[in-house]
């Protein structure tokens, strides 16, 4: 029989232990909180030796072959403050237990065994659950005859840790970490995962281009927070540094936050991605708009986000920063909470009313600067979502403040009626759009336009719609675009002060525009609007 070597082997999964917080949403009562939940543990395996003996067997067809014969020890006990999977608890101390024979084989495929089970305890499938990736398991022994050489002793799987994640690999076959992301470089979110050793995920809030933004809570605080994490790209971390600098500077003018812009409550680099934490906030505008049917806000509190926005764009702008990026999905209610009215169906009689949510708070604040540029700092030629760009962007004559109160006028008018103003992903119709909605844009800026494109323009200044290439969709979507004061009828004063102010928010000439400074003197923010459905 061949000499008995020692194989010390360190199984070393990690374990975090996290309480389940029941902390209040900042979203409001209508959100319902996260309840406690057992925490999904990514453990490492169990510290134990094993010891193991090269013999030799008689196989079924009577050859001799070698094996090695394995002896181990049972694994420590586990107690119930840290396992939620059905662990010993303390006092308890299971069995001795040795196993009669095994090959090494054998031996790895039940370790492989207990690191599946053991990733496996803790909560029911989450909604959103990451494959396994191939590195995550135990790697398998290498399957040699011989002993180890005189050197006894050998550590055969190495941990490396990133946060809460764990990954074991072998000297023969580690690639570096394993990967936490999507192959578009997106964060894959694991609930309960542990982001920077504090933050522990929730769930999934929403994913854009620019990354994901998933709700945690801060184990130092027991709060729950927004973090963004920002897709390891290099123009995406890069934008998101410039956001950084943006919302540092924003906080250090406004610490209050009476500007009501969002706050950066921490940022960090967490494997490769920016992660921007914010505190936790109801949904968008546009969500809410959308769960409600798109039915229009109520006058009242039209003029409620309307004084909002533009106290927050003011500051924006004495700071010299122009944000670029003003539309629903940026403006972010401070609680969800609503209540139900029915309202009739107009033009039907004799039809059923129908639902309608109304806000019980009307708070918001402005998010996204993602975009935001300092006035004297390089502009990009477009920028701006479709339905809330300026006409000198389309035109390509640059663009400054301006733009966004022109994004600001399209906004009051989608909040007025529901719906988007421009409903268009082409440039020429999306003019010819804003000629029907403003009436036909002055000369001097006619003129400025078509020197710019020139293939947006005849006859000097003239708009040059429709091309003969116009689809039959396209001339009637323009013919079916409404005047302003068709949209925003003046039937009385409330409504006539409300078009007089989207008129000036949305004059084609950024000269001519209104500034925010001067809209927030406008008389339409004097007047006393009853609550309304």
């Amino acid at each position: 029989m061949a000499a008995v070597h020692a194989l010390p082997v360190m199984y070393s999964y990690h374990r975090q232990s996290l309480n389940g917080v029941n902390t209040g949403n900042a979203a409001g009562p209508s959100v319902l909180p996260t309840p406690p939940v057992a925490s999904r543990k990514r453990k490492r395996a169990q510290q134990y030796t094993v010891s193991y003996s090269e013999v030799q067997e008689t196989d079924s067809d009577g050859r001799v072959r070698d094996v090695i014969v394995i002896e181990d020890t049972p694994p420590p006990t586990m107690s119930p403050a840290t396992t939620h999977g059905g662990g010993y608890s303390a006092p308890y101390q299971p069995p001795v237990f040795t196993v009669p024979i095994r090959t090494r084989a054998r031996a790895a495929a039940e370790a492989q065994a207990l690191s599946a089970s053991t990733s496996a305890s803790g909560i029911a499938p989450p909604p959103k659950k990451r494959k396994r990736e191939p590195a995550d398991d135990i790697r398998t022994l290498p399957s040699k005859k011989a002993a180890p050489s005189s050197q006894n002793s050998l550590a055969i799987t190495q941990t490396k840790s990133w946060g809460s994640r764990s990954a074991a690999a072998t000297d023969e076959t580690s690639k570096g970490p394993v990967s936490c992301d999507d192959k578009e470089g997106h964060y894959i979110i694991v609930p309960d995962d542990i982001i920077y050793k504090r933050y522990r995920t929730v769930r999934l809030l929403g994913q854009g281009t620019f990354g994901k933004v998933v709700e945690a809570i801060d184990t130092f605080t027991n709060t729950r927070v927004a973090i963004k994490i920002i897709r390891a790209i290099p123009k995406y971390r890069d934008a998101s540094r410039i956001e950084v600098r943006v919302l540092r500077e924003l906080k250090k003018k406004d610490p209050l936050n009476t500007n009501k812009c969002i706050h950066l409550l921490d940022t960090f680099d967490h494997r490769n991605h920016v992660c921007l934490v914010s505190e936790l906030l109801g949904m968008c505008v546009y969500d809410f708009l959308k769960d409600n049917e798109f039915a229009p806000f109520p006058r009242h509190h039209i003029q409620r986000f309307a004084l909002q926005l533009l106290n927050s764009v003011a500051f924006l702008h004495r700071e010299s920063l122009i944000h670029t990026d003003l539309k629903p999905e940026n403006i972010l209610l401070v609680h969800n909470d609503y209540h139900i009215v029915n309202v009739p169906v107009p033009g039907k009689k004799n039809a059923a009313p129908k639902s309608k949510r109304i806000l019980d708070s009307t708070e918001i604040r402005l998010i996204d600067f993602g975009s935001a540029t300092f006035e004297k700092e390089y502009h990009s030629q477009v920028v701006s979502t479709r339905h809330y760009r300026a006409p000198e962007i389309i035109l390509g004559l640059g663009w400054s403040f301006p733009c966004d109160v022109y994004s600001l006028g399209c906004i009051l008018v989608e909040f007025y009626t529901g719906m988007a103003l421009f409903q268009t992903h082409d440039n020429l119709e999306h003019l010819a759009m804003m000629e029907m909605v403003m009436g036909k844009m002055s000369e001097r800026f006619a003129r400025a336009g078509a020197r710019s494109k020139p293939e947006f323009f005849k006859d000097g200044s003239k708009l040059d719609w429709p091309k003969p290439k116009a689809s039959r969709q396209s001339k009637k979507d323009v013919r079916a675009t409404r005047p302003i004061d068709h949209v925003i009828p003046p039937t009385d004063q409330i409504n006539r002060h409300f078009l007089n102010l989207v008129q000036k928010l949305l004059a084609f000439d950024p000269t001519q525009r209104i500034t925010v400074a001067d809209a927030l003197k406008h008389p339409y923010f004097s007047l006393n609007i009853p609550a309304e459905i």
